[in-house]
């Protein structure tokens, strides 16, 4: 089923709105469904895979800085995905940008580079890519 695209504002509103009221445990679980358990402690910067489990089933939290990283993931995920679907969302943070020095959004938000992601989801809802 298709559904209809949200405005840009509507879906940065959306995304923040989503982003804000999702427990780190529901994100961890999410990034880990999305992408991989090795990809979401990549994103997160933590060395054991196994960390994001433990974080996805609420045995511990990530520290300030991982949950952050999770965070901004999730945010710019869900822009993407609000203004196209989830697919196109999922290929998008993988693929190299060129905006990111082709780095993927994945690797620049690894990297803490999380405002030239948002500055690349916003080119790429433009059409600027």
């Amino acid at each position: 089923m298709q559904t209809q695209r949200e405005t840009t504002a509507e879906a940065e509103d959306r995304a923040h709105r989503d982003t804000a009221g999702q427990p780190i445990a529901e994100i961890a679980r999410f990034l880990q469904d999305t992408f991989s358990q090795r990809v979401a402690a990549f994103i997160a910067g933590v060395e054991d895979p196994k960390q994001v489990g433990r974080w996805a089933r609420e045995l511990n939290t990530p520290r300030f800085d991982s949950e952050f990283r999770l965070r901004t993931a999730y945010h710019v995920f869900t822009y993407i995905m609000h203004c196209e679907n989830q697919h196109i969302a999922r290929a998008w943070m993988m693929g190299m940008n060129p905006q990111l020095d082709d780095d993927s959004p994945i690797e620049a938000i690894s990297a803490e580079r999380f405002k030239e992601v948002m500055a690349a989801a916003r080119s790429f809802r433009r059409g600027d890519l």
